[in-house]
């Protein structure tokens, strides 16, 4: 929306973990060497932990993308499972045809054998365990004794925990201090400083092309990362919110009122009117999105010139109105005068007849849709789990995402509180279906984004007792 008026190639702020914008500063380039270090040397249980929104997912990717072609990875996006299920789930994404009801003997001698062969050839198999924080303490337990897979002189898997702190404090448990003691080595990304996001926001700038002056003054930066606590997730939403504010006033050097209207738009932030200034006009994307029809083709002819030289040619721009407009209808386009522009709005497509819109009461109504189906479903019915986070925008995210892909109707979710002193872990799952299969077989269908979270299969069953 706003990438040609900023002279960009593309979004500088997403969210998704993009490796070619791995900023490799506020220590994240040092523990990813060492990282490297520690899985190719065989060096134990490795453990990362950092706050929701640090990177942890980013270094992950990261991490994958820099290791030597002998090392086989599998990865666990979703790891709130059993014992027994996350023996199936290594085994599924290792590809090594072990049947769904085959018991935890027949997995572990499946997974020893192949570990044996790949050992043989030379190759090391690493396994990347997210949101481990949300994994029972029995899971723990078995991760363990997965560790004790071993030659005489060389570890048969290497296992990395990715969580937030609270796996810290499940690893404090005395009933799995044997696993505590297998860490070798133990990382923590810690929140970025302002001078460390100042660098970030321009690296990432740079990264999608951006050749232009420095956008963000010291006062900025500094709004944002209180805002932001340093949290580079945070940063990507303020940035991004911020620059798309500057680009509806037609303005290209961002100020303290656009990270205002930035953070109006944010439900983690705790500060209301980040900076000192003069309030802003009250600023409503609703608003925004009337007014960008307006300004997006004289932003275009702006940032074009800007980077030909040429003087632009006026554009027909309009601010941003005071108060909301009475009309839900677009008024008609004028007839531009010459030497003008017109501005052009464009009416949103249609949304599908049995699209669901999402809205605050979406969470609320596949909650209580979830109850439904868990006291009605049999326990031998299978589903395929998407997500697992602590985190309630996350969820949120997640789900707004299934609703534009897939049949919201089918998606359930579910608040395990685990203990007392952790937060309450949400996991999304999606369909149900007669045997593990038609699970599999479903898992081929969805979406890439999906896929690439790599779904996992679970029972009934298993829902039901995680939830006890």
């Amino acid at each position: 929306m706003y990438h040609e008026f900023f002279g960009l190639n593309q979004a500088p702020f997403r969210i998704t973990p993009n490796t070619d914008f791995f900023f490799g500063g506020g220590n994240r380039g040092p523990i990813l060497e060492a990282l490297i270090y520690a899985v190719t040397h065989g060096e134990g249980i490795v453990k990362v932990s950092g706050e929701v929104g640090s990177g942890k997912t980013m270094l992950c990717n990261m991490l994958m993308e820099r290791l030597p072609q002998n090392v086989v990875t599998v990865y666990l996006a979703n790891p709130s499972v059993s014992p027994d299920e996350i023996l199936h789930a290594i085994a599924f994404d290792l590809q090594l045809g072990t049947a769904a009801n085959a018991t935890r003997l027949e997995v572990m001698r499946a997974l020893q054998d192949y570990l044996l062969a790949r050992h043989a050839e030379g190759k090391r198999v690493v396994l990347f365990v997210e949101e481990s924080q949300g994994m029972p303490l029995a899971t723990l337990e078995e991760i363990r004794l997965l560790s004790n897979l071993e030659t005489r002189n060389d570890k048969l898997l290497q296992i990395v925990l990715f969580g937030q702190p609270e796996l810290d404090d499940n690893l404090r448990q005395p009933q799995i201090r044997q696993l505590r003691d297998r860490i070798t080595h133990s990382f923590t990304l810690s929140p970025l400083n302002a001078s460390e996001i100042r660098e970030y926001l321009m690296f990432r700038l740079r990264a999608a092309g951006y050749h232009g002056p420095d956008l963000f003054s010291d006062r900025v930066v500094n709004l944002i990362a209180r805002a932001s606590a340093g949290l580079t997730r945070r940063v990507n939403l303020i940035a991004d919110k911020a620059l798309l504010a500057a680009f509806s006033e037609n303005i290209h050097t961002l100020k303290p009122q656009h990270v205002d209207a930035a953070l109006r738009d944010s439900e983690f932030s705790p500060v209301a009117h980040a900076s000192a200034a003069p309030a802003f006009p009250a600023f409503r994307w609703g608003w925004v999105a009337a007014a960008l029809g307006g300004v997006v083709v004289g932003a275009v002819a702006v940032a074009w010139s800007n980077r030909h030289n040429t003087v632009p040619v006026a554009a027909n721009v309009t601010a941003p109105p005071a108060t909301p407009p009475a009309a839900a209808t677009p008024p008609a386009a004028e007839t531009a005068p010459n030497n003008t522009v017109a501005a052009v709005t464009q009416t949103p497509a249609p949304a599908p007849a049995n699209a669901v819109p999402f809205n605050d009461d979406i969470l609320a109504q596949r909650l209580e849709a979830t109850a439904k189906w868990l006291a009605a479903a049999n326990s031998t019915t299978w589903t395929l789990q998407t997500l697992s986070t602590a985190s309630e925008a996350d969820l949120r995210n997640h789900l707004r995402f299934l609703e534009k892909s897939i049949e919201i109707n089918s998606v359930f979710v579910y608040r395990n509180s685990g203990n007392t002193d952790q937060a309450p872990v949400l996991s999304v799952f999606y369909g149900s279906y007669d045997t593990r299969a038609a699970a599999e077989q479903k898992m081929l269908e969805l979406p890439a984004q999906l896929k690439s979270n790599r779904p996992l299969p679970r029972t009934v069953q298993s829902i039901r007792d995680g939830i006890r």
